[in-house]
């Protein structure tokens, strides 16, 4: 038996979503871009799927382009709107997924200036000084700051970063990779140019995301080729996994509340089980706030190495991780609970959740790291 806890890293494929997908993988082998039936029933299947995408964010189908993924996405926002939109300034945080950090940092080296706004104790963006930044600065600015942290979990206040970007007259980009299909998104109400979402975050398949570009933002090609998707990102779809992305964001937005009761039923019996049986334990981020339920992160006062903890985790037949999975594996240090500031002695291991996971795991779970914590 194996219990998954690390699904912040990547979900389970959904048994419809592969349902959906296996004809796409058979049958339904057309190149979308050919005008023969094969072509064209391939090329109806991505557009039902972006517009599921598109209906998922209150979106217009035109706003949607698909990509390998959330990486990509977050990349093509980031450079394009510097390229292409006269961004000369961006504003971020320390805590940002890698994809996002990484990519920020290297405009440095395009004669970008870079601000990093102050973050609360838990990682939340603090808006007086994101305003103080927007205010002071005099160049084409863009916000590069995530919705949901995919390490602590906390959720950024996106409607109110939206607003004071439009007060301001910045480009507002945000990561929902971990947030989009479990919390409620509307861009038409919102003030967001750039939205990057993911697959495999939402129990689709790995290698699809995509990025929502707002209609009132033109950028040009990121991928030069044939011209697919609105001639921004060349290169044959992904077609069947293009299926299983819009499968799995409809199922994610249908089943939303029913799927977030059932994760917050066991996440809650998590943090009462923990502060029964480990007195010291500290809870990273906002977890009793303003939080994305599927993300816990939890600091053990202990002398095991949470490379070793989560080792024996593993041999015990649990899977759990030390933070974010696109490290190339590894077992660093992590950036954000770094920045965030972890009591010393203390380390720390993130446990994830879906509605797949039920309280007997949770209760296992707790057994074992008895014995090792």
């Amino acid at each position: 038996m194996r219990i998954y806890l690390d699904n912040a890293a990547t979900t389970p494929l959904c048994d419809t979503v592969l349902e959906a997908m296996l004809p796409y993988l058979k049958n339904n082998y057309g190149n979308p871009s050919s005008t023969h039936q094969e072509g064209r029933t391939a090329r109806a299947g991505i557009e039902r799927a972006r517009k599921s995408v598109a209906l998922a964010i209150k979106a217009s189908t035109s706003e949607i382009i698909f990509t390998s993924g959330g990486t990509e996405a977050n990349n093509t926002a980031i450079k394009c709107a510097v390229r292409d939109l006269g961004v000369q300034r961006i504003i971020s945080s320390a805590v940002e997924h890698s994809c996002v950090f990484s990519t920020v940092n290297r405009m440095r080296n395009e004669q970008i200036e870079v601000e990093l706004v102050e973050l609360d104790s838990t990682g939340r963006a603090n808006l007086e000084h994101l305003e103080r930044l927007l205010k002071e600065g005099s160049k084409k600015t863009l916000v590069s700051l995530m919705h949901a942290n995919n390490e602590v979990g906390t959720l950024n206040p996106i409607d109110k970063i939206g607003a004071l970007c439009k007060q301001y007259d910045a480009y507002f980009h945000t990561d929902t990779v971990q947030s989009i299909g479990h919390i409620p998104i509307d861009v038409s109400k919102l003030n967001i140019n750039f939205l990057s979402g993911s697959g495999h975050k939402l129990h689709g398949p790995k290698g699809v995301g995509f990025l929502y570009i707002n209609k009132h933002n033109i950028i040009d090609a990121y991928i030069d080729g044939g011209g697919q998707e609105r001639k921004v990102r060349s290169g044959t779809e992904n077609v069947a996994s293009i299926i299983g992305l819009g499968k799995a964001i409809e199922l994610a937005i249908e089943h939303l509340e029913a799927r977030r009761i059932e994760i917050e039923v066991v996440r809650d019996y998590f943090i009462q089980e923990l502060k029964a049986n480990f007195p010291a334990v500290h809870i990273n981020g906002d977890y009793a706030g303003a939080y994305l339920f599927t993300v816990l992160n939890v600091s053990f006062k202990t002398s095991t190495p949470i490379n070793m903890l989560l080792f024996k985790l593993d041999l015990k037949g649990i899977s759990a991780s030390g933070g974010s999975a696109c490290n190339s594996g590894a077992v660093t240090a992590s950036r954000v609970l770094t920045t965030l500031g972890i009591p010393e002695g203390y380390h720390s291991a993130r446990f994830s959740f879906s509605h797949f996971n039920k309280k007997e795991e949770v209760d296992y779970t707790i057994a074992q790291l008895k014995e090792i914590v």
